[in-house]
């Protein structure tokens, strides 16, 4: 396991609950002025994914660009509001790194331009791996980078699962598995049934699901308008939590008897010790939306592995990982965003070996 800089976060902030909460409201409405890179000046194009399904990209290209980094976010949302996301963008932009920001399937304009469903990894993996391969045919440089934070972070490490399977596909994409250099997941959804479980076991966990749920309700009546016949309506209006949408929209689309059934083939943390590219794990103790049982067995997983660094903080929250003043010091880092700076810091030290 590999060092790192450490992480502390204002007094305040020493509280999962506290920390998620702040970078959200406070993240998105002060972002911008926590950084000094400008946006890019993002191409914003149409690429295939697997099964040819339209996947909506922003794609920007420095001068003399190191590497490529091909990022999207979590469980709900689209480009044009993914605060934390665009950060990414613009310092690994900044540093030199060409990047390829994408809406998942069903979100955002990917939602308007296919019917196609999430299925939490198992289709988006090789879209991960396809959009490599037509960001490489853009001009974007080799090493390929897959990078996501929550859920997108699970999309990540399918994306790197369906990277080492490249060796053994007949198909001529025109990259091979050695052009994938690895994935860094911030906060990644791990075990997807026993988070849920867990999640709606305490008030604030409560609203955080019912919050998500009429989130994904809207998405669903979104591709509904924009593609008639693909949803059923009455199954939308029954899909009034996470658990119901999966079950109501998802599950028989994909061949699967169960939502029970759909998480455990879906969540990453089975086939961690199986990874043979390097893999970096950020994941804060005090995260809010996952069951804390869930940390020995990923502890055991990445101990079991030399390819993945596990970056395991005691405070971070969900994907907030706001750094003090004295932690930016402490860290030498230019603004209060540990967790990408971290995750910047080591596909540096990746890409050099």
């Amino acid at each position: 396991m590999m060092c790192y800089a450490p992480y502390n976060p204002p007094w305040f902030l020493q509280n999962g609950i506290a920390m998620t909460i702040c970078a959200a409201l406070w993240g998105s409405r002060y972002w911008e002025s926590t950084i000094k890179n400008p946006e890019p000046q993002y191409h914003k194009t149409v690429l295939a994914g697997g099964q040819g399904v339209p996947i909506f990209c922003w794609v920007a290209i420095p001068k003399n660009a190191r590497s490529t980094i091909i990022g999207t976010y979590g469980i709900t949302g689209e480009l044009g509001t993914q605060w934390f996301l665009r950060i990414l963008g613009r310092k690994a932009y900044a540093e030199g790194y060409a990047v390829v920001l994408f809406d998942w399937r069903a979100h955002g304009k990917t939602g308007e331009l296919s019917p196609a469903l999430m299925s939490d990894g198992l289709y988006e993996g090789e879209d991960f791996v396809r959009l490599a391969a037509a960001a490489a045919a853009m001009g974007c440089p080799k090493k390929f980078w897959f990078v996501g934070f929550s859920l997108g972070g699970q999309l990540a490490l399918w994306g790197l699962k369906a990277a080492m399977e490249l060796s053994t596909s007949n198909e001529d994409l025109g990259i091979t598995a050695s052009d994938i250099g690895g994935t860094a997941v911030i906060c990644p959804n791990l075990d997807s049934a026993r988070s849920l479980a867990y999640l709606v076991q305490y008030p604030f966990g409560r609203y955080l699901e019912a919050n998500i749920a009429r989130k994904l309700e809207q998405m669903a009546w979104q591709i509904h308008e924009a593609h008639p016949g693909s949803l059923d309506p009455a199954a939308i209006k029954r899909a009034k939590t996470i658990w119901n949408f999966d079950r109501e929209l998802v599950i028989e689309k994909l061949g699967f008897s169960s939502v029970e059934a759909y998480y455990q083939a879906s969540s990453p943390l089975p086939f961690l010790p199986h990874l043979s590219k390097p893999t970096l794990i950020v994941y804060a103790a005090d995260d809010p939306f996952f069951d804390p049982e869930i940390i020995p067995d990923l502890e055991a997983a990445c101990a079991s592995n030399s390819m993945i660094d596990l970056m395991l903080t005691r405070y971070g929250g969900h994907i907030g990982y706001l750094n003090s003043a004295k932690g930016q010091l402490q860290a030498q880092d230019p603004d209060p965003w540990w967790a990408w700076n971290r995750v910047l810091q080591w596909i540096e030290q990746q890409r050099k070996y």
